[in-house]
């Protein structure tokens, strides 16, 4: 995995301010993902960060950079646990939610809704996205908006930034692990 893919599509997580975030490898003969993801949790897990691939075919893996803390606090939101058990999901801890979510990726042939709750999207965005696509859209960006647009809109714009900044950080030198912010005990 190329520390440009992961900082152009997770540079917010990386940074704290998200609490995950998803991408597409794709699957070139002799990658192990297996392998290239325990490298990654090697050199970011003490600052916080966890990498698991949650869906893998002979042409993509679905890779999942979060930040474990901040999911907790997130999926304790009563809003995001009704929809998670409306959905089957069950174990209120979120290493069995992602295994959950990886079980659904495998089975279902539709990508499952409620994967913003995994991303720090807001609960009532997520249950609005998930009763209608398009009815009720304040705003899009990273997520479409179905409540507190102006709130979204900062967040598109921070995240925005930030990506932007670490690139630019990154094209000057800085490794992965340098852009990578600890705060494993800021939370």
């Amino acid at each position: 995995m190329s520390e440009d893919l992961i900082i152009e599509n997770c540079a917010p997580t990386l940074a704290g301010i998200k609490t995950g975030n998803m991408f597409n490898l794709k699957t070139v003969d002799g990658t192990d993902v297996i392998k290239e993801t325990r490298q990654l949790n090697g050199t970011l897990r003490k600052k916080g960060i966890r990498v698991i691939p949650l869906k893998t075919t002979e042409v993509f893996s679905l890779i999942y950079i979060y930040r474990p803390e901040f999911l907790k606090k997130d999926l304790c939101n009563p809003d995001a646990l009704r929809i998670l058990e409306n959905e089957g999901y069950c174990h209120k801890n979120p290493e069995n939610y992602i295994a959950q979510l990886i079980e659904r990726l495998k089975v279902e042939g539709t990508f499952p809704h409620e994967v913003g709750l995994f991303l720090g999207y807001p609960p009532l965005d997520v249950e609005g996205f998930m009763k209608d696509t398009c009815d009720g859209v304040k705003c899009c960006g990273c997520w479409k908006a179905y409540s507190e647009p102006e709130k979204a809109m900062e967040t598109f714009q921070r995240y925005k930034e930030c990506t932007e900044k670490y690139c630019l950080m990154h094209k000057k030198g800085k490794t992965l692990n340098e852009l990578t912010v600890n705060v494993t005990k800021q939370v």
